[in-house]
């Protein structure tokens, strides 16, 4: 505004005090008006070293190992973090603006597993990436971060982080068009990965449609991803062996459990209600796509926000109960912010951690319960050295695959043994191990 402008307010001002004051706010309005239009215009398309990668339908663990397989082709990686506020993001630096261009171009809208894991990538604005610790959600690359991340105050539950934390659940076969990724300490992954490919849009889902509820028809795995629903669809249940207990002796390992529900109009499938929408999201990264009791376990999430309670529902075929209410469970493990601290979300492994047992908890007795309800027997059992003269703890493991691991947690997770000493029984409890061996020192 210039100077004679101002001037002819301020004659106006004696004139006709309301009519100025609106002028002024009008002046104003407009200036924040030009301010909000600039603030909220994009940020320029500038080539940068770092770029800001966005995936879209993560259905399968994200992890810096994952990340840098698929980049390294590009150019040299620098350093890695990923950040997991608004879905799946991660800022990847590159050695220069080159590796970065070559990247975005060849990567941009690219699936990291068939059908899923869209890559969604942009330049990103800081110049520098500040790495502290090599872990899942962080690496520097140069060597400026040394040795392996600090272990905790507290004894470790589960024995020490193995190589293979984060690996993906058994895939739909598939070429591979990049290398498999190396181990590389607690980042690293192992065995195959599915095919990485170019769609131009993300698949709808992993389910055909005529296996699928109604409600996932024709949607995207994405947008319910982002969701609000604590409420999962589990479909691939063995209908003769499987039960809402057992179905919580799974899925406890990665949230609490409110209520679990049978559909009787298609056996084998269930609504879990979790207690937040992360649990789902872990259950379905960690679960998806693994074989058990001969079907394959698909995971997906739901659009309802919550079981309703329809009264008596029956039984199933097997005669248990279709539908259970777990939110008293005193089994569920993530009731306090100190309890869930202590859990390590792990994929199935064929190694189990078993822990809260009596004293005398053998590796005969295990076999009495695997002989119980035709289970596999472990193939190594050793119990840990412990100061505790309550309960012990230890690592079974299983000879072929991490499948029989997974269906003697199904049954034996919250056994009930005898406590001659107490009035109440031992309740075993069974998690996946991070260990890669049952041999400890």
């Amino acid at each position: 505004m210039s100077f004679e402008e101002h001037a002819v307010k301020r004659r106006r001002l004696s004139e006709n005090g309301s009519d100025v004051k609106e002028d002024y706010a009008e002046d104003r309005l407009e200036r924040e008006h030009k301010f909000t239009r600039e603030r909220d215009l994009p940020a320029p398309d500038q080539p940068n070293k770092v770029l800001l990668f966005t995936v879209v339908n993560p259905i399968y663990p994200i992890t810096t190992d994952v990340l840098h397989t698929i980049c390294e082709p590009c150019g040299e990686v620098m350093r890695i973090v990923i950040f997991r506020k608004r879905g799946v993001q991660a800022m990847i630096e590159f050695n220069s603006i080159q590796s970065a261009q070559r990247a975005k171009a060849s990567l941009n809208g690219a699936d990291i597993y068939s059908g899923c894991c869209t890559l969604k990538i942009e330049w990103a604005k800081p110049a520098r990436l500040n790495v502290y610790k090599n872990d899942e959600e962080t690496w520097d690359y140069t060597g400026a971060v040394g040795g392996e991340p600090p272990m905790p105050v507290q004894p470790a539950l589960l024995g020490d982080a193995p190589a293979g934390y984060g690996n993906p659940p058994p895939f739909r076969a598939g070429k591979i068009s990049m290398p498999a990724p190396t181990q590389r300490g607690r980042g690293g992954m192992r065995g195959g990965r599915p095919p990485m490919t170019r769609p131009h849009r993300p698949s709808p889902g992993i389910l055909p449609n005529h296996q699928m509820n109604n409600e996932f028809i024709n949607e995207d795995y994405g947008h319910h991803m982002d969701s609000s629903s604590p409420v999962l669809m589990v479909y691939g249940l063995n209908p003769e062996k499987m039960t809402c207990d057992r179905v919580f002796n799974i899925l406890c390992l990665y949230g609490n459990v409110i209520k679990v529900k049978f559909l009787k109009s298609k056996p084998g499938t269930a609504m879990v209600q979790l207690g937040d929408p992360s649990s789902v999201g872990r259950a379905i990264s960690n679960l998806s796509g693994m074989k058990f009791f001969e079907e394959k376990l698909v995971l997906a999430p739901s659009k309802q926000l919550y079981l309703a309670d329809t009264g008596a529902v029956g039984d199933l075929a097997n005669g248990s109960p279709a539908q259970v209410d777990y939110s008293n469970s005193r089994n569920n493990r993530f009731q306090t912010n100190e309890q869930a601290a202590k859990n390590r979300i792990q994929n199935p492994s064929k190694i189990l951690h078993y822990y809260n047992a009596p004293l005398e908890f053998s590796e005969d007795k295990m076999q009495e319960i695997c002989k119980e309800f035709d289970l596999t027997n472990p193939a190594k059992f050793t119990p840990f050295k412990t100061k505790s003269d309550r309960s012990t703890s230890g690592l079974m493991e299983q000879r072929i695959q991490s499948s029989q691991a997974m269906e003697v947690l199904t049954y034996a997770n919250h056994y009930k043994l005898d406590n001659p000493a107490g009035r109440f029984p031992y309740v075993l409890k069974l998690c996946f191990s991070t260990a890669s061996s049952t041999t400890r020192d």
